[in-house]
């Protein structure tokens, strides 16, 4: 059975901010917009998230295994600290805008990533966080490119990660908290 099919919407582990952080993505996110002229909206404060380790189509074995698997990550929490904007790669017009930070803060989440990786191992699920990885937080998708720019510094303490169901919005299905 392919436990990552995608039939009822996207299954992936995600850190996301406190709602007042979230609120100043978000207000950053609406002054980019206007400052490169993009038309696309920016991404709502509810939404907002960093990617750790997406797992694919939502399924309930799936569902079941990743919270299983979760469960057994011990990791301390951490600073996710973002310091510019830049542009991703994407489909022409729709270039998603994001977030990025320093090379330690891709050492923390990779980190994490490689815990999440090996509980999903031990579990019977392969091949979750081999790949190369650079975190980041949409902020919305615009139609051109822009360059890296930086920003003030700021974030916020990742003291949990939440398994997020995407399917005509984020549900969040659970959240652990980092301890070791």
């Amino acid at each position: 059975m392919d436990l990552r099919r995608d039939v009822d919407g996207r299954l992936f582990f995600g850190a996301v901010p406190d709602p007042d952080t979230a609120a100043q993505i978000h207000q950053l996110a609406k002054v980019l917009k206007y400052a490169h002229r993009f038309g696309g909206q920016p991404i709502e404060p509810g939404r907002l998230h960093v990617t750790l380790l997406f797992l694919g189509g939502f399924s309930q074995p799936l569902l079941q295994m990743a919270r299983e698997a979760a469960a057994d990550v011990r990791t301390s929490p951490f600073e996710m600290s973002f310091d510019r904007t830049a542009s991703f790669r994407g489909r022409p017009g729709n270039r998603p805008l994001v977030l990025v930070g320093n090379d330690e803060l891709k050492r923390r989440v990779n980190s994490l990533r490689q815990s999440l990786g090996a509980a999903l191992m031990r579990k019977g699920l392969k091949g979750f966080a081999h790949r190369e990885f650079t975190p980041h937080l949409t902020l919305l998708y615009g139609e051109h490119e822009v360059d890296e720019y930086p920003v003030v510094p700021f974030g916020w303490t990742v003291n949990e990660f939440v398994l997020i169901h995407s399917l005509h919005g984020h549900a969040h299905l659970a959240r652990w908290r980092l301890g070791v």
